[in-house]
């Protein structure tokens, strides 16, 4: 049974979100400010947070950003319609994905369980690593498949659920240029309402994790006018 954070301060949408996922045999928790969200994410690992960007206390991005230090648990934003700044700073902090308000519940369904297979490795857009392998190892990469874990020099990187996605597609295809559109569709699938900048962000904070100087890359290069490859 897939557990849900449902984070907001207006009440009656909880009680409306909370309704329906129960309706698709969901576990959902809630909470309503920034401060009881943090707490308890950090106390029961979710599948989703569904997480408000207008909360008291702490704000969605605060949330966000304390929620990264200690999981990788997939958190998806709800933000006002058309405030790109909102979603922009939503990838920023480390969300998964966003959805604008006012939404659609189905369409919000639809990006929770969108984001649970692909946590579930059942993607199969992407080449897979050898059978039997769960560990991928490229020079000082390893990606653990299963744990969905990164480490470089046997250190482990805390990187989010979408920027697993990017590097693991770009190292099992080392040297080929992937388009923003392409990697658009493969991690964030075809039917994602989002635009490309989305994948820039992504890449930008993956560089940031793993490069020693993210302006002289070592691993995720930009091939200008093109998209991004994984240089062997």
């Amino acid at each position: 049974m897939a557990k849900i954070l449902v984070v907001d301060d207006e009440k009656i949408i909880v009680k409306g979100i909370r309704f329906s996922l129960l309706q698709d045999q969901m576990e959902v928790d809630c909470a309503y400010d920034g401060e009881q969200a943090v707490e308890m994410a950090r106390n029961t690992e979710y599948d989703v947070v569904l997480l408000d960007v207008m909360l008291p206390k702490l704000d969605g991005f605060q949330v966000c950003q304390a929620i990264r230090e200690f999981s990788n648990m997939p958190i998806i934003m709800l933000t006002a319609k058309g405030d790109d700044m909102d979603k922009i700073l939503g990838l920023e902090y480390g969300a998964d994905d966003y959805v604008t308000k006012p939404f659609n519940i189905l369409e919000v369904k639809a990006r929770i369980k969108a984001i649970m297979r692909r946590s579930s490795n059942t993607m199969i857009h992407p080449p897979q690593p050898p059978e039997n392998s769960t560990d991928i190892v490229t020079g000082d990469l390893r990606l653990d498949v299963q744990g969905r874990r990164l480490f470089i020099l046997g250190s482990e990187i805390n990187v989010t659920s979408r920027e697993f996605d990017l590097l693991k597609i770009l190292v099992l295809n080392p040297n080929k240029v992937y388009s923003r559109e392409e990697l658009l569709n493969l991690v964030w699938g075809y039917e994602y309402p989002g635009d490309v900048r989305t994948v820039d962000v992504h890449i930008r904070r993956l560089r940031e994790k793993i490069e020693r100087n993210p302006s002289e890359p070592k691993y995720v290069f930009t091939k200008w006018g093109v998209g991004y490859y994984y240089k062997a």
